[in-house]
């Protein structure tokens, strides 16, 4: 449940809609979820060999995610617009295929293309949760909500977990630029599977949605007009800054300080991405169950904090089992708030209206990823070591904390 004087009535009930809604909404956003977190963090994944083969450094791969997620904060404040106007799945198959694009860009040994298709992949990934949230939010009763789109949202790190999994012994097998290519046809594949349900889970499209330009900024005044909402989107910044570092640099991080093989760093990132997977649902259930969100969130960051920590402490000849626990610590953590975060703003959000708030909340969480990346780049730069860096992801986790319990004060004393 949410805390007292911090959410909107809910959407309408699940009840009132057809049975296909409940069930296929989730099964099939959770896929389209994993299929775009995993075109995303296909390149950082095997960026040691791909830094290799332009002639690039490591670090670069945080240029590549901010560049990614810069694109998708537009993406994500016109994806609740369009999932309104087109339906919630048409915009996740466009999403796909503008994806699927951006892969097969990437593989152009040239870096200006890797631009380039990094700016396909982010405006294919931004409108992605918005229409997903937009069609949970109509189908889902309010008591579970959190349980629902927390598990919605282990597609996010359950496509991490593929490409920290996949990707590696692919490069090794197909090269890098052919693991490009075969992980933009499994975009495209997804997008077809998706074609059957497109006529029942969209049947809510309103084409007379108007596309004007005030549609970009109608979510960010949502968002900034509504406390609670405001203090989710300042927590999301900072986690997601958080979030996408240990993400994009788990393997490099691994590979280079701690001397793993590329493989073995990226059996370590899917062991982190997994645990962000059982995360992201138990931290749902546990938000539903009597917790609260708010407070998940303070033990979420907390986790953080320790995690963060933690890692940047891993030595070489410690064994793999401790490794694999404290990275899968940090991946609880650090992977598994989207669900609780992402369910609050739905319930905090006009009715029928949880696409456009979670567009304007998600513009501050891919701020985060666009200045969070480069930044952990840059002190593993300037310092010399990516164990300072990590050692610094603390930081984002600490404020997100201070702002998380100043908010609960605030809330008790109304």
């Amino acid at each position: 449940m949410a805390e007292p004087g911090d959410e909107h009535a809910p959407a309408a009930p699940a009840a009132d809609l057809p049975a296909v809604g409940t069930w296929s909404s989730l099964i099939v956003t959770t896929a389209i979820q994993a299929m775009v977190s995993m075109a995303l963090l296909t390149l950082p994944a095997m960026a040691p060999a791909v830094a290799r083969a332009l002639g690039v450094s490591t670090t670069l791969v945080g240029t590549y995610v901010a560049i990614c997620y810069l694109a998708a904060m537009l993406g994500s404040l016109i994806g609740g617009t369009l999932a309104r106007r087109l339906g919630a799945i048409r915009i996740s198959q466009v999403g796909l295929l503008l994806c699927a694009i951006g892969l097969v860009l990437c593989a152009v040994p040239w870096l200006p293309a890797v631009a380039v298709g990094a700016l396909f992949i982010g405006t294919g990934y931004g409108p992605i949760t918005p229409a997903s949230s937009q069609l949970l939010a109509r189908t889902t009763p309010a008591p579970r909500m959190a349980l629902v789109f927390s598990i919605k949202q282990t597609g996010t790190p359950a496509g991490g977990m593929l490409a920290g999994a996949l990707v590696p012994g692919l490069s090794l097998w197909l090269g890098w630029q052919g693991t490009l290519v075969v992980v933009a046809m499994a975009c495209l594949l997804c997008a077809s599977v998706s074609q059957p349900l497109r006529a029942p889970l969209d049947a809510d499209r309103q084409p007379g949605e108007p596309l004007a330009l005030g549609a970009l900024f109608k979510p960010i005044g949502m968002v900034l007009g509504h406390k609670p909402l405001a203090v989710l989107a300042a927590v999301s910044f900072l986690f997601s800054a958080v979030q996408v570092s240990v993400t994009a640099y788990m393997v490099t991080y691994l590979n280079e300080s701690l001397g793993m093989t590329l493989l073995a760093a990226g059996v370590a990132l899917s062991v982190s991405q997994l645990a962000g997977v059982v995360g992201r649902i138990g931290w749902g259930a546990m938000a539903d169950r009597g917790m609260g969100p708010r407070n998940t969130l303070m033990l979420l960051a907390l986790l953080m904090i320790i995690g963060s920590v933690l890692t940047a402490l891993l030595q070489a000849d410690w064994p793999t089992a401790l490794i694999w626990a404290i990275v899968a610590l940090l991946g609880a953590s650090a992977i598994g708030w989207n669900g609780v975060y992402l369910a609050t703003v739905a319930r905090q959000s006009p009715p029928g209206q949880a696409g456009v708030a979670t567009g304007g909340t998600l513009l501050f969480t891919f701020m985060g990823v666009v200045c969070g990346s480069p930044a952990f780049g840059a002190v593993a730069g300037l310092s010399g070591s990516y164990r300072v860096a990590v050692a610094a992801l603390a930081v984002p986790a600490a404020l997100a904390l201070a702002l998380l319990v100043w908010r609960a004060i605030q809330a008790r004393r109304a």
